[in-house]
């Protein structure tokens, strides 16, 4: 007479087709088999115990009402992460001191610290600016694009880093760009025929409409009104942010209807002052970066008069 190795349930038989006991009962004529795990799974299901054990007594594991067990190693991932900062931050700490000590207008005369301060610059853009001025840096309505050679406020790389350190109409800082454009319909400056004249005239110096009645009207009106910022001519002044009206880029785009609505109620941008919330190596990176973008300008000089 032979035995099973392991025990076997009361009221079981043996499988005749199979040979293996079943677990005694039975439902609606289906048994089951006790067929004994195999001896590796087994091995390896206690392999997976211990290791669960071993884990959440040296990690964090278990939650609780402010936060998990420590464990007894003390790793976090927050932890790594920040130790990995500081790895790289020291790793570039030679570059960020050359940078910090370079003034900006030079940065782009030095290849090495030209090429960190794109890199660095296209990061820092990717975590403050794409928001607005989109990933590729090509803007949107209301959000200007920084690849063309149209600047409201100046593309050097000196003026771009001002207009990154103190913004634009950006409350707070007292040396920030500020210019204000009057809403013309909204504040009864012009009545609304007379809106539609300037921008009909608007859309002439752009080569958007032939010369009409409106458009003449709107000349005379546009010279008594606008000139004093955007030129007689709608050349644009930098000085005071307001833009090309003879060219193809629109900032809030340059159709009737958009150019109606500017005129009515006019737009005055806000761009954050990022010396508030961005070191000074950052800025200068940022300001290299944007001026590599394709649109950026050389840095004039400043004209030194003749001795007397």
């Amino acid at each position: 007479m032979t035995h099973d190795s392991h025990h076997t349930p009361a009221g079981s038989r043996r499988d005749d087709a199979t040979g293996t006991h079943t677990v005694g009962h039975e439902w609606d004529g289906i048994e089951e088999l006790d067929t004994p795990l195999p001896r590796w799974w087994v091995t390896i299901f206690v392999a997976c115990i211990v290791f669960a054990i071993g884990y959440v007594v040296l990690y964090p594991a278990l939650p609780g009402l402010n936060g998990a067990t420590p464990g007894l190693l003390g790793w976090t991932s927050r932890g790594t992460l920040a130790a990995d900062q500081r790895a790289n931050y020291a790793s570039h700490a030679k570059l960020r001191a050359a940078i910090a000590a370079t003034p900006v207008e030079d940065l782009i005369r030095n290849p090495v610290l030209q090429r960190a301060a794109i890199e660095g610059g296209s990061a820092a853009f990717k975590v403050n600016c794409v928001q607005c001025h989109g990933a590729g840096a090509a803007g949107g309505k209301g959000y200007p694009n920084l690849n063309d050679d149209d600047w409201l406020w100046g593309g050097d790389i000196g003026a771009i880093w001002q207009t990154l350190q103190h913004g634009i109409r950006y409350p707070g800082d007292d040396a920030t760009r500020s210019s204000q454009m009057p809403a013309f319909g909204k504040d009864g400056i012009l009545t609304a025929a007379q809106v539609q004249d300037v921008v009909s005239h608007v859309r002439v110096i752009s080569g958007q409409e032939a010369v009409s009645a409106s458009a003449q009207r709107g000349a005379a009106l546009f010279a008594a009104n606008c000139a004093v910022c955007h030129g007689a001519n709608g050349e644009g002044n930098r000085a005071v942010g307001a833009p090309r009206l003879t060219d193809a880029i629109w900032l809030y785009g340059g159709d009737r209807d958009n150019l109606t609505e500017t005129v009515t109620y006019a737009r005055n941008g806000v761009m954050p002052a990022w010396s508030q919330r961005l070191d000074p190596v950052t800025i200068k990176m940022l300001a290299v970066y944007v001026h590599s973008r394709g649109g950026g300008e050389v840095t004039v000089p400043p004209v030194t008069p003749p001795s007397p």
